[in-house]
């Protein structure tokens, strides 16, 4: 019990003890800069805050639009510096510090005192050579011509801060001189240096300080060899302003329609009291830091400061690395691609070949039928029709009768026979029709006795011809006898077939009277062999001259996918 109540004693020690230690820790991982109370409060993308790091960049994604960045004082009791400038390095050479305008101005008035016009003459930011000193910095020297409008009676000439509200900083104007040029007068001087023969005082004669915080328009020595007296507006109060004019008994009067040339020297470093962000609109890939720095009322930094630094990644496709995974990952979906169309086609085609091989085996059952039981059918016609001849009581009409059914059984056999060899499987390659061809380009001249020479000797046996491609090569073939035989008067027919490759070159040539070459599509059947050829892919091309002969040409290629086939039984 007493243990408890002493450890119970010890508790409020132990708690202070660890905040104390966590207030050390925190202020210790990057939150230190809040002491001079200025710190970047916060960084948003398209109106999306974005998280924010103590150490290390922060992340604004690809293609950020609208970056905004706040910025301002990191604890309630601590303000941040009266006037502030922003810059977002390795983006931008120029600072941000708002839009802090002072004027110079020139008012005209009626006789009854009312403000009929103005012209007003802008500053802002720093002049030309500032170096936050009104006794080393260098003067600029203005000049502008203003007219007078109708019913002008006086003009004051005003110096002031009266800008935007929150404008803060320091203007300083003189050797102020405005002159009055008008149509048959001559020029006159209207205010001529006024701060010339001023001694110490603060007393302008016909000039009077005015605003809400008047205080704050001073008489000064700026400028050197020599320093001059001058207006000045040092504006240190963001809800005030102040400004020097003529006073009313000492307006100048000025002629309506005449034109007035105003020149002054001046000098100034203006800013706001109330820049707190800057938005980027787009920024490229890069790696950047966004800088606040605090100034005095003069424009030069304090050394107050805060610095987040952020970066915008590079889109996906224009890294390298990412273009080599678009390479890998395109190369392989072209060999997945590839590899599946592949697939397909071999698919298709081992089902093709299936097809065919299932084909080719109804084509030898279809084959076997006709021979074994159509063939014994003829015969036994033939046969019978024979026997018949040969009895003595037939009358000359029933002898006749028989001769023809006798010869038309005969020739049966042979279309038979020629549609058997057809639809074999077992004859679908080039020896096979060469042979067949032989035999029937020998029977039509033996039958004609027209002299033959074939050169079809030695042809391949492993090239493969489809039933189709048989069927064609042959009914061309014999259409190009046909033809010598009815028109060529020819003595002989030369036939050669040659294989080089998967090219299949077949020649029918003859010594007959030959004809014009004009007249090929004119007959003699040569349409229909070129149409067969056609549909195996392949050509007809005939040549032929008048008492030269005639030569046809069959030029066709086997198809892969026959070869296929062929390979595969």
């Amino acid at each position: 019990m007493t243990n408890l109540i002493n450890r119970l004693k010890r508790a409020p020690v132990i708690l202070v003890f660890t905040f104390l230690i966590s207030n050390l820790l925190f202020y210790a991982t990057g939150r230190a800069q809040i002491t001079n109370g200025l710190v970047i409060q916060s960084i948003s993308v398209d109106n999306k805050l974005v998280a924010m790091r103590h150490t290390g960049q922060v992340n604004l994604g690809i293609h950020p639009r609208d970056v905004a960045f706040g910025f301002g004082s990191g604890r309630p009791d601590l303000q941040p510096p009266l006037r502030l400038r922003a810059r977002l390095e390795e983006f931008e050479n120029r600072w941000h510090e708002g839009d802090p305008n002072m004027i110079l101005a020139v008012r005209f008035f009626n006789e009854k005192g009312n403000q009929i016009g103005q012209k007003i003459f802008t500053i802002a930011g720093q002049s030309e050579g500032w170096n936050g000193s009104v006794r080393t910095s260098p003067f600029v020297h203005r000049r502008q011509t203003v007219a007078v409008p109708p019913g002008a009676n006086k003009a004051w000439v005003v110096i002031s801060s009266a800008g935007p509200p929150t404008a803060i900083g320091i203007y300083v104007v003189a050797n102020l001189i405005m002159t009055e040029t008008s149509q048959g007068s001559p020029a006159r001087v209207l205010i001529n240096s006024p701060l010339d023969n001023l001694n110490n005082s603060d007393h302008v004669p016909g000039w009077d300080p005015d605003g809400i915080h008047m205080s704050m328009a001073k008489i000064i020595e700026a400028g050197q060899n020599p320093p001059r007296r001058a207006f000045a507006i040092e504006d240190d109060d963001p809800e005030a302003h102040a400004e020097w004019h003529n006073s009313w008994a000492a307006a100048p009067v000025v002629t309506p329609g005449g034109s007035l040339e105003v020149e002054w020297n001046e000098m100034y470093s203006t800013g706001v009291a109330d820049l707190r962000s800057v938005v980027y609109p787009d920024l490229p890939p890069g790696n950047y830091r966004f800088h606040v720095t605090g100034l005095d009322i003069f424009g030069m930094p304090d050394g107050i400061e805060a610095s987040v630094d952020v970066f915008v990644p590079k889109p996906f496709w224009s890294r390298p690395s990412s273009w080599a995974i678009v390479a890998i990952g395109f190369v392989a979906i072209t060999v997945g691609i590839s590899r599946y169309f592949v697939w397909q086609k071999v698919r298709k085609e081992m089902l093709y070949v299936r097809y065919q091989q299932a084909l080719e085996q109804e084509r030898l059952r279809i084959a076997r039928d006709i021979h074994d039981d159509l063939g014994a059918r003829i015969t036994c016609i033939s046969m019978v029709s024979a026997t018949l001849l040969h009895d003595p009581n037939l009358s000359d009409v029933t002898r006749t009768e028989l001769s023809q059914i006798r010869q038309m059984s005969k020739d049966l056999i042979s279309a038979l026979y020629e549609t058997v060899w057809t639809v074999n499987p077992q004859y679908d390659n080039l020896d096979a029709l060469g042979n067949y061809l032989g035999q029937v380009v020998g029977k039509l001249c033996n039958e004609t006795r027209l002299q033959c020479r074939f050169h079809i000797s030695d042809l391949p046996s492993n090239i493969p011809m489809s039933s189709h491609m048989r069927h064609n090569i042959t009914m061309a073939t014999k259409e190009a006898v046909h033809n010598v035989i009815k028109h060529a008067k020819a003595s002989e027919i030369e036939v050669n077939i040659v294989a080089t490759g998967d090219l299949i070159d077949m020649t029918v040539k003859d010594d007959g009277c030959g004809f014009k070459s004009s007249d090929a599509n004119s007959g003699h059947g040569l349409s229909n062999m070129k149409r067969r050829l056609e549909e195996m892919g392949g050509e007809c091309v005939v040549e032929s001259e008048p008492g030269s002969g005639t030569m046809v040409h069959f030029r066709f290629t086997i198809p892969d996918i026959l070869k296929a086939v062929y390979s595969s039984e």
